[in-house]
């Protein structure tokens, strides 16, 4: 029973367990935890009292015994009782306003492993078991959980008792609790009651994930062959208190930002975030709840499907996104972690749940998405999916290791998978696929050489991979073929046509073309398909970046994409030529850098114009605000007036300005901001109506360039009223403003949640290689 006022609960529990062979103690996991009272018991034998043994550095709780316990069946009962949280760990609270009032409500995020700090338990993910709770909340509340509601009762004192069905057998890590004053909406799809949970007076932001969520299911349905096994699937939305979102089998929680969605206010950008979330937790129903990994080293395999899975439903119900060719911009900030000494493999080794803590990265969720798609398409949809549904099939309500996954699909597709994979999971890194070409008697031969691709330092091992490759024309056939060794030359058809390799761009890795062969690429840039012609730009800024290639030949090429249609190529540029400017900041050079960008940006975004046209497409409302603020971010005094003007009249009326064009007036103000607009903008973050709004004004505010509102900025991250998740994202931006702690040394206050992301934000823009050679090469 969670008491609201005093921010701590009280609870009892009652544990069948099974002792399989003679043993003196049991152990299972507590922290932050008072045991107040511990009895075992077992048919026809007394029950005897237990003293708790607690050990707060490995959390464990221990039993020991007189004697030996027999074999067989036994009842733990434990009273026990705890601290409710103020971060999203094991049972926490959220604060949050409701019109002029204050509220409160609790939830859980227990993964990995706080499960343990609501409840003693075993809490690793091999130990799954059936769960039923029954909770005491105010009369006021509503309360949801994995399953459905089984007794609802009234007691003294204005409370009520909420029973709720038991669980399939699941880890401790996705049991959920959420309970407060809130609503739900929901429908029904193949037997199954969906619903959508948020505090109250938010449903008219939640039609859009229900429909989502219906449309999930029925896909996941079919693809997995395996249907949804529970009675119900609730989407919750919480105001607060953790960033993201967690699979809970039944009950997935999230941060509202990433649920909700106001048609009227929203712009499309969190629609498309909306239900790639969305999607991506629902997968986890199957890949992660139903089948579960054995141990936390195979952690990647959970998060990698999900994200991969998620794409494939997004490309299926939203073509119009775009999501693959999204993907690869995506994948860019994750192949620039994987070309670095301090990277690590997909698959890497746990030793304990500290260590699991950390895992949950960038390299398991989109290189391990990576992978995958890469690993589909050679190995061909079909028989990827037969493979994926006979794994499914075979190991539900079950734990797993990759191993089976590789033999499931292996069995299906008749190609050595696990052989492949290996190499790709275990291996830090990847390759840089260098390509040549030359022809003989009328055929194309193609050289394809394989090597680490390193933009710090050379690689210190000779690392070889099985690297799956389509080598073909423009428009024209690809073939796969699998480069096992160093290099190989293959024979590829007629010498007519325009080489390229990897036109998908589905594979993990980099491509470094000869001269003559880049530069038919680079005349044909216009032609190729929106895939090609991104990731010629992508590789050609990282081989820059590696010192592979001059600045001007990634100047060069970006100057034929003038006209360029697609927003997802112009964000690559974008970003790229932001990372120009910011490297060249303090600089003589930053003057020549900008003056590229302004006269690169204007004339796209001339054509464009200020306002939204009658009949224009989507993307192409996006892109001018991206235009506009990439003007701004380069010193464009029209762009900067124009942001500050549209900002006071958002502050007069919200809806004066176009939700697309939201980041461009906040970020920008943010930027260039004084103190009345900074001021604002802070009233914003502890005021505004919604997450979504109070995580842009944040947002703006950590673009500041004056040192001293930046280091308010921080400040104000520190502050009580500022809830960890949204100080941590702040304190993260700051850091890649600024150099270090704008002003002085972090305060006491900067905990580890926030100390952190400060240095890898700081690390992301002042990284000593990349300003030495780009400095360097723009004056030549």
């Amino acid at each position: 029973m969670p008491d609201m006022a005093a921010d701590t609960f009280r609870g009892e529990q009652t544990v069948e367990i099974e002792v399989l062979r003679p043993t003196r103690s049991i152990v299972l996991n507590a922290a932050n935890l008072a045991i107040e009272r511990a009895t075992l018991a077992k048919r026809g034998m007394a029950e005897r009292a237990l003293t708790p043994i607690l050990d707060a550095e490995h959390e464990t709780l221990r039993f020991d015994l007189d004697a030996p316990l027999a074999p067989g069946r036994y009842r733990l009962a434990l009273r026990f009782s705890g601290q409710i949280n103020r971060e999203g760990r094991g049972l926490f609270q959220v604060r949050y306003k409701a019109g002029a009032s204050d509220k409160k409500l609790v939830a859980t995020t227990m993964e990995p492993s706080d499960a343990r700090r609501m409840l003693p338990t075993w809490d690793e993910p091999a130990f799954r078991a059936r769960f039923k709770l029954t909770v005491d909340v105010p009369a006021s509340f509503k309360a949801y959980s994995n399953t459905p509601i089984e007794k609802q009762q009234k007691l003294a004192g204005g409370l009520q008792r909420i029973s709720f069905a038991p669980t399939p057998k699941m880890p401790s890590y996705l049991v959920v609790l959420v309970a407060g004053e809130m609503e739900r909406v929901t429908t029904r799809q193949d037997g199954v009651e969906i619903g959508v949970v948020t505090t109250e007076g938010k449903r008219g932001s939640t039609a859009f994930a229900l429909n989502s969520t219906r449309d999930l299911l029925r896909y996941y349905n079919n693809y997995f062959g395996v249907p949804y096994p529970l009675a119900k699937l609730d989407q919750i939305a919480i105001p607060g208190g953790f960033n993201g979102a967690m699979e809970n089998w039944g009950g997935i929680v999230y941060n509202e930002s990433t649920l909700l969605y106001d048609p009227d206010r929203s712009p499309e950008q969190v629609k498309k975030l909306t239900f790639e979330v969305n999607a991506h937790e629902v997968a986890h129903q199957w890949f992660g709840n139903l089948v579960t990994m054995a141990w936390w080293d195979n952690l990647w395999l959970n998060e990698g499907f999900a994200s991969w899975m998620a794409a494939k439903a997004t490309a299926h119900f939203h073509p119009e996104w775009r999501p693959y060719l999204d993907g690869i911009v995506e994948r860019e900030s994750v192949l620039n972690l994987d070309a670095r000494k301090t990277t690590h493999p997909i698959q890497t080794r746990i030793d304990n749940e500290e260590q699991a803590a950390g895992a949950f990265d960038a390299i398991t969720y989109v290189k391990g998405q990576g992978f995958l798609r890469m690993l589909e398409s050679w190995v061909g949809e079909d028989a990827f999916r037969k493979g994926i549904r006979a794994y499914m099939a075979k190991h539900q309500y079950s734990n797993t290791t990759t191993a089976d996954l590789w033999a499931a699909i292996e069995q299906t597709s008749g190609k050595p998978v696990s052989k492949l994979a290996a190499d790709w999971t275990t291996q830090p890194g990847y390759p840089l696929i260098s390509v040549s070409q030359r022809c003989e008697d009328g055929k194309r031969q193609v050289t394809l050489t394989q090597e680490q691709f390193r933009v710090d330092e050379p690689a210190r091992e000779e690392r070889l991979w099985n690297v799956p490759l389509q080598v073909g024309t423009i428009n024209g056939r690809a073939w796969y073929t699998l480069l096992a060794n160093r290099s190989s030359t293959i024979t590829q058809g007629t010498c007519e046509g325009t080489l390229v390799v990897d036109p998908q761009s589905v594979g993990f890795f980099r491509i470094q073309y000869d001269r003559a062969s880049f530069d038919a690429l680079a005349r044909d840039a216009a032609r190729l398909p929106d895939t090609t012609r991104l990731k010629l730009l992508t590789d050609t800024w990282s081989l820059v970046a590696a010192g592979r290639m001059p600045l001007d030949a990634y100047t060069a090429l970006v100057a034929k994409y003038g006209d360029e249609p697609r927003l997802a190529v112009w964000d690559s540029i974008l970003v790229n030529l932001g990372t120009l400017d910011n490297l060249a900041r303090g600089e003589p050079e930053q003057a020549l850098v900008r003056r590229f960008i302004i006269d690169f940006v204007r004339p796209k975004f001339a054509r464009l114009g200020w306002e939204d046209k009658p009949g224009e497409s989507l993307e192409e409302r996006q892109l001018r605000a991206q235009l506009a603020s990439v003007l701004a971010l380069a010193g464009d005094e029209r762009a900067i007036n124009e942001a500050r003007a549209r900002f006071a009249s958002y502050q007069r009326d919200p809806a004066s300005v176009s939700p697309e064009m939201l980041d461009f007036v906040f970020g920008t103000v943010g930027r260039y901001a004084d103190a009345a607009t900074y001021k604002a903008l802070g009233e914003r973050v502890a005021a505004a109506g919604t997450d979504e709004e109070r995580h842009r004004a944040g947002r703006a505010m950590t673009g500041a360039l004056d040192p001293q509102l930046a280091e308010a900025t921080l400040r104000m991250a520190l502050s009580p009223q500022v809830p960890a998740n949204l100080a941590s994202m702040i304190v993260a931006g700051v850091g890649r403003q600024h150099r270090t702690w704008p002003g002085a040394s972090p305060p006491p206050t900067a905990t580890r949640c926030c100390r952190a992301p400060m240095r890898s934000g700081a690390t992301a823009r002042w990284r000593a290689w990349s300003r030495h050679r780009t400095m360097r090469a723009m004056r030549i």
